[in-house]
């Protein structure tokens, strides 16, 4: 799924395109400080495992390679355009139960008199999957994340240091601001950034990348932490939808009330903190699953 979405997101990264817009092309760094952390990176542009014996960081692997990295609002905007232009229709609404779908589909929702059964529903609910009635995945679990935003437009590459523990990232975007991160808390509810995270986050981030520091400063003298507060623009706190078992990728066929047409439903939720880098590949999956579904197959 992972190389599946890297392959779509490279070539709309590629430059002179009007969606390069929301992509920026990067030397990535990571430094892990055991091998088994190592994720199958060897099929990535420019690909180089390092020396161990000029590592930084107490690590014992290091490897670097050409990635891009994502500018998620407007990014996430432009899907939502791109969905729309291609005729889909966006309604909020808030659903307590799959079978309000399954009996009136999205009328069920916009005042239809006449609401009348979809042909098909996928299920994208992330850790709502949790409480949805019908569904209520007791396997979905939230996964707190945390991160600082800087602006800092003289960074131009991405750092990581893997750690059993917590994951330290400097991830540079489009616009000039640096996503700083971050922390995993596992099963973890609260839905605000922490200032004790925060400050953790900056103090990582900085001994891992002193060269968040304003390059004017760094020309005159050694950097410290205090020349990067000035740099923050927001933190972030966010929830992502982990599941024992991984992610669900999968059909059942389900009715609204006794005696009424079967309609599959494609379950697709579970991605935890790999939803962006998934996305496509796991989307293609869910397609899949959908059209031959449809076409009876199973």
């Amino acid at each position: 799924m992972d190389l599946t979405t890297f392959k779509v997101m490279w070539e709309l990264s590629t430059p002179g395109t009007e969606t390069a817009q929301y992509f920026r092309r990067l030397k990535q760094t990571e430094y892990y400080s055991n091998s088994t952390l190592l994720a199958p990176l060897d099929r990535m542009p420019d690909y180089k495992m390092h020396d161990p014996e000029t590592l930084p960081f107490d690590a014992t692997v290091g490897v670097s390679f050409n990635t891009v990295t994502i500018d998620t609002p407007k990014y996430l905007t432009y899907l939502a355009r791109r969905f729309t232009e291609a005729g889909g229709v966006i309604i909020r609404a808030s659903v307590q139960h799959i079978k309000q779908v399954l009996e009136g589909g999205a009328g069920a929702f916009t005042g239809d008199p006449n609401p009348i059964s979809p042909d098909a529903i996928v299920v994208c609910t992330g850790l709502g999957t949790r409480f949805l009635g019908g569904v209520e995945d007791k396997n979905v679990y939230p996964i707190r994340g945390q991160t600082v935003l800087v602006h800092a437009p003289w960074i131009d590459f991405g750092r990581t240091i893997g750690d059993p523990n917590n994951w330290t990232y400097c991830i540079p975007r489009p616009s000039g601001d640096v996503i700083l991160g971050g922390s995993k808390g596992y099963d973890d509810w609260y839905p605000r950034p922490r200032a004790k995270m925060t400050r953790d986050i900056l103090e990582r981030t900085f001994k891992m990348c002193p060269e968040l520091a304003p390059p004017e400063i760094r020309a005159e003298r050694e950097p410290t932490i205090e020349d990067v507060l000035p740099l923050v623009i927001e933190e972030g706190c966010g929830l992502r939808p982990g599941r024992i078992g991984g992610i669900r990728l999968d059909v059942e066929w389900r009715v609204a009330r006794e005696g009424d047409v079967s309609i599959p439903i494609v379950f697709n939720y579970g991605h935890g903190g790999y939803g962006f880098q998934s996305s496509w590949g796991s989307a293609d999956i869910a397609c899949t699953l959908l059209e031959e579904a449809l076409e009876g197959k199973f």
